[in-house]
């Protein structure tokens, strides 16, 4: 009477065990560090022109008449802007929005295109083909299902907008005057027709650049529900592979972008 309970447990265990060979979970390097991606959100957060600045409200900080500490706050924010993420729905019309974007598209191993030395130099210069093409080279071809980060070295001059967006003016004037570095529409384009990649990201305010009046970029890599992440920190310190980046949205029902913390698992 007692065979077949155990014998059923033995299924079970033996079939677990076999989903788990088939369907290995990937695990991160024993040894290394975590870097975190991610500016802080406050009053000197850099967003688009023509968005609200971040404002933090006190509910309740202090002592309570019950004689305990309590401290409570409130914030509104743009979807768009500080440390976030580009949900396809937001320049692609029926795509992904915030909640619909698959984890396995927001975790995963990433890839870095240092183009610091020609942006640095070039405020509007754009990631090219050829710059996609000669990472390879040296690096092999880009890996499927990698998160492709761009690293223009626009991360040294956050806060500052004068320096990171090429204007500290606000509303259309802003916008007439943006100058920093991203993703090239051929670029993009390429990307779609040739590789396969989970994500994309910059470590400027945009995957286009500051002088788009298009939007190319976007509407290529979001057609495909490929998400994007803007205003990454500390690019700088992530190696040109292997690194592993996890990055968790604020889930926003219909939302088509939010506040993003964004880290990566760098191996020694």
């Amino acid at each position: 009477m007692r065979l077949f309970p155990i014998l059923f447990l033995l299924i079970c265990l033996s079939s677990c065990k076999e989903q788990q060979t088939d369907n290995p979970v990937p695990t991160f390097p024993e040894a290394g560090k975590w870097i975190d991606l991610t500016y802080n959100f406050d009053e000197n957060t850099i967003f688009w022109p023509t968005a609200e600045k971040f404002v933090l409200d006190t509910v309740f900080e202090g002592q309570t008449d019950g004689g305990y500490y309590y401290a409570a706050y409130q914030f509104c924010s743009a979807e768009h802007g500080g440390t976030h993420l580009d949900a396809p729905v937001h320049f692609a019309e029926g795509k992904h929005a915030v909640e619909e974007i698959p984890l396995d598209r927001l975790i995963g191993a990433a890839i870095v295109v240092d183009i610091s030395e020609k942006a640095l130099a070039n405020p509007d210069y754009q990631l090219s083909v050829e710059d996609l093409q000669n990472w390879e080279q040296q690096n092999g071809q880009i890996p499927d299902d990698a998160i492709l980060l761009m690293h223009s070295g626009f991360g040294q001059f956050w806060p500052d907008p004068i320096k990171y967006l090429g204007t500290d003016k606000r509303g259309e004037e802003g916008v007439a005057n943006l100058h920093f570095p991203a993703i090239h529409p051929d670029a993009a384009q390429w990307l779609v027709d040739n590789r396969k990649i989970k994500a994309v990201g910059v470590d400027t305010p945009s995957i286009d650049y500051g002088q788009s009046k298009t939007f190319r970029s976007h509407q290529i890599l979001y057609e495909q529900n490929i998400p994007g992440f803007e205003n990454i920190a500390n690019l700088d310190q992530l190696p040109v592979k292997g690194a592993h980046i996890i990055a968790l949205p604020m889930k926003i029902k219909g939302g088509s972008g939010g506040p993003l913390r964004m880290v990566a698992w760098v191996g020694e």
